[in-house]
């Protein structure tokens, strides 16, 4: 998908920018009227979650029943577990072939013309599939990131609302200055007076009545013996999206028998999707110890929060169930990897859950991107980014 988007999208921005300067009327000086808003964030269920003050500002601008979201079918769990807008307003589009994302795209365009969007947000981070996206929903008010200076991928002119990436601010915060740029002059952007909120609400998880028995019933499948004991969850995250984030797995196999051996009483629970269950069950089994519980592959992801309501500590890396987790009282230890290399852990962290049970640990190393490949003044292997 992301060399179809550089090279596909780019010259489509650059065709679809010509028509916007020869059809598209500039708008009268001052803000403008936003009646419906329609977010878009594909990929990244975490950000969703980190997005959640964001739809909260919006709803309160033009009302819960006025904002939609886009996303990818894949994703849609997330915003109807934090159930900030009515389900019928989410769109979703299907990513299982080629063809499958062509069409969804573009019933989701239709969808945003018949429902009158007005205003749109793309809160992807310079993707052009995104940027063109925004453009064909015909909305008035389009916001979005512009590379101003060359400094990002070229995506064309097709935003009315021009931001610049900001990485000294957290996701979260970027993406309530996204909304409050609705309600600037267009021609006053990139800069406006907008002073980020220094605390910020987030969603939280309500297990429905039955959820917290079928989930200990699991548990009681799993291992008879464990009972209400308290219980730690690590997840390994063994996917190979971003595997250069990962904390190297025989370090979750020492660290499970580390607290087994401190803490008699405890037992240890090995998450995962069910794309990693084979990885992690053998993770779990070379603990080698009773009190270790294999649940990878074995839970829906509702069940994945509810478990996490149950659980004491949640272990991961920078991925998606940090954010999940973050919206139940479970305390959550993220590891963090090569993109700490700034010395400046606030814009190293910047997507990074913000709530208070958050504990982070920030491994200072020489890493270029895990993204990028090596880094060119070491010409070291990424693969050492995380591995410590």
């Amino acid at each position: 998908m992301q060399h179809t988007d550089r090279w596909i999208g780019a010259p489509l921005c650059a065709i679809l920018t010509f028509v916007r300067r020869i059809f598209e009327a500039a708008g009268p000086p001052g803000p403008r009227q936003v009646r419906r808003v329609l977010f878009i964030k594909f990929a990244e269920q975490g950000s969703t979650v980190l997005a959640y003050p964001a739809i909260r500002r919006a709803t309160g601008m033009v009302g819960r029943e006025n904002v939609y979201f886009v996303v990818f079918e894949d994703n849609r769990f997330v915003l109807d577990v934090m159930e900030i807008i009515p389900e019928q307003n989410v769109i979703t589009i299907s990513i299982k072939s080629p063809v499958a994302l062509a069409m969804g795209a573009l019933r989701a365009v239709l969808r945003a013309h018949k429902i009158g969007i007005d205003a749109v947000i793309d809160m992807e981070f310079l993707t052009r599939f995104s940027a063109m996206f925004t453009f064909l929903t015909g909305a008035k008010s389009r916001v979005g990131f512009h590379t101003f200076f060359g400094d990002g991928p070229y995506r064309g002119d097709l935003m009315t609302h021009r931001l610049l990436y900001n990485p000294h601010l957290h996701a979260s915060q970027m993406f309530e200055a996204m909304v409050e740029a609705l309600t600037r002059d267009p021609a006053m952007l990139p800069t406006f007076d907008f002073k980020p909120p220094a605390i910020q609400s987030f969603a939280k998880f309500n297990p429905a009545p039955g959820e917290a028995a079928e989930v200990e019933a699991l548990l009681q499948r799993e291992n008879p013996a464990v009972g209400s004991a308290p219980l730690i969850l690590l997840n390994p995250n063994a996917s190979d999206l971003l595997p250069l984030r990962r904390w190297p797995p025989v370090h979750y196999v020492q660290l499970a028998r580390r607290l087994l051996e401190r803490y008699p009483e405890l037992f240890i629970g090995f998450t995962g999707a069910p794309a990693e269950a084979a990885p992690n069950n053998r993770l779990a089994h070379e603990v080698g110890s009773s009190r270790v519980i294999s649940l990878a592959g074995k839970t829906t992801l509702r069940q994945v929060l509810v478990l996490y309501t149950r659980s004491e500590i949640l272990v991961t890396n920078d991925s998606g169930p940090a954010h999940f987790a973050s919206m139940t009282p479970i305390r959550i230890v993220t590891l963090f990897g090569p993109e700490t290399t700034t010395g400046n852990p606030s814009a190293a962290t910047i997507f990074a859950c913000r709530q208070s049970q958050l504990m982070m640990f920030l491994r200072k190393l020489r890493a270029f991107t895990i993204l990028l490949g090596p880094d060119p003044e070491t010409d070291l292997p990424n693969e050492g980014c995380a591995n410590s």
